[in-house]
């Protein structure tokens, strides 16, 4: 059986929604949802001392884990009610699905690397978030089977919102995506280039066309 959390846990979560505020995150759903997900089940061991630091972290197959005040920003931007269903786009290890599974009624999120598909099913599983359904597949290609979507986040930059994807958004659904050229937009199915509302600065690492069958 696991211990309690002792006061180091306390001080910590405390010291990490703090650097969330600080940064200007103020919705307290996502604040909520983000203490309540640690990051070191999503990494790998040798990274458990930075879990609460403000850094991108490597993971398997050449990924990462976005730091997390750009996630903060990225879902602050997105704007998810607890009756949505969430497409996300670069399951990676699964850590900002797991958060968006305590934000949303359903997620689906599809990643590219079958290892890391696989990798992120079962540990979702283990930690109880059932609402979370992972996909092994070309995130350009999205998962039209569970279509439309309230939301949909991407965790990969791409020159431009894919056509694919933006065609399986509800109408008055909402896309959060990191772009090529550095910046985060948000925008909708019908939005021109003119209303992206660009709130972020960032370099995210591109997204690939097609999957990765052999890892």
């Amino acid at each position: 059986m696991n211990a309690a959390p002792g006061p180091d846990h306390f001080r910590a979560a405390a010291a990490f929604v703090l650097m969330l505020r600080q940064a200007g995150l103020s919705d307290r759903r996502v604040l909520n949802a983000m203490e309540q997900v640690p990051r070191v089940p999503f990494l790998d061991e040798g990274h458990f001392a930075l879990a609460d630091e403000d850094v991108a972290l490597p993971i398997a197959m050449g990924q990462s884990v976005l730091r997390p005040t750009l996630i903060a920003a990225m879902l602050d931007a997105l704007d998810v009610a607890p009756h949505h269903r969430v497409l996300q786009i670069g399951t990676g290890s699964g850590y900002t699905a797991a958060i968006l599974g305590r934000l949303a009624k359903e997620v689906v999120t599809v990643e590219r690397w079958r290892t890391l598909a696989d990798q992120a099913h079962l540990r979702l599983r283990s930690l109880g978030y059932d609402m979370v359904e992972t996909i092994f597949g070309d995130g350009f290609d999205g998962f039209a089977q569970r279509a439309p979507y309230d939301r949909i986040l991407l965790t990969c930059a791409v020159s431009d919102p894919p056509p694919h994807l933006l065609a399986q958004l509800a109408p008055d659904g909402v896309m959060v995506v990191p772009l090529t050229a550095g910046v985060v937009v948000r925008t909708g199915k019908a939005d021109s280039h003119a209303s992206r509302n660009a709130f972020a600065v960032a370099q995210v690492d591109p997204a690939v066309h097609g999957v990765a069958r052999r890892l």
